[in-house]
């Protein structure tokens, strides 16, 4: 007897070219990386031709200064990332996702890859193009520097890897609560403003903790020179990577108990 191979058998690549045509036919995915993208591109442009030499910035770091705009375009990304994993409960279309590939787990996973995929793509392009051409106006001035300079290349390349798993634990959480709206709610309240609120407490463990949270772990990923009272770039993104990990930890225990 001959075995007919089954021609809808789930795959790894399968479910991978799903969510891949999933993020790129929905018209927030085009919205939010081009307006995430301006926003770079846009405020480096303005550092850059607004910038002077005698206005008290000369100690800024020439990566964070000409990259200042992807602290605006983080929350375009993580709006992405909630809608890419909630969105789908909100529209019922995770029914029909889960039904077609029951054990769930590779759906979670593949948006995760297709989504850090895309959002380093565009983050490491937008950033050159960014800093290059924010370093034309800068050429004159003490901000001055090249891709070629030592730490440049590597805070360019950091600041996509900070903003990539930044917006995969933004869409954990949008997997996990199952709300866009609450799923925003959680990132903005958890990741960005709780190391605010918590950095007034006058305790220095609360302090030390505090430079490993994931915001400030990712803007040392983005600087070229080390920050004072800061972890180690090999710290930073071993901290921020393990905080990515513990959050899509998280949905990936709840789609095994929850029945959608």
């Amino acid at each position: 007897m001959t075995t007919v191979p089954a021609p809808y058998r789930i795959t790894p690549a399968r479910v991978l070219r799903a969510e891949w045509h999933k993020l790129w036919t929905l018209r927030s995915t085009w919205a939010t990386l081009l307006a995430a993208a301006a926003l770079v591109l846009g405020v480096g442009l303005l550092m850059g031709t607004t910038y002077t030499s005698d206005g008290g910035d000369s100690d800024v770091d020439t990566v964070v200064l000409t990259l200042y705009g992807s602290q605006l375009s983080g929350i375009c990304l993580a709006v992405l990332g909630i809608l890419v994993s909630a969105g789908e409960h909100s529209t019922g279309l995770a029914r029909a996702t889960f039904t077609a590939v029951p054990r769930r787990l590779p759906v979670l996973g593949a948006k995760a890859a297709v989504l850090g995929g895309t959002v380093f793509a565009v983050c490491l392009l937008t950033n050159l193009l960014t800093f290059t051409t924010a370093q034309f106006f800068l050429a004159d001035t003490d901000q001055a520097a090249s891709l070629a300079d030592d730490g440049v290349l590597a805070a360019v390349a950091g600041n996509a890897v900070g903003l990539t798993l930044l917006s995969l634990i933004a869409l954990a959480l949008g997997a996990a609560l199952r709300s866009v709206p609450g799923g925003l709610g959680a990132f903005i309240g958890g990741v960005v403003v709780l190391p605010e609120v918590a950095g007034m407490l006058p305790y220095d463990a609360v302090e030390t903790a505090l430079r490993y949270f994931p915001t400030q772990a990712a803007g040392v990923l983005g600087s070229a020179t080390p920050l004072p009272d800061a972890p180690s770039t090999g710290a930073a993104l071993l901290a921020l990577a393990l905080w990515t990990a513990a959050a899509l930890a998280v949905p990936a225990l709840l789609l095994r108990r929850r029945d959608v």
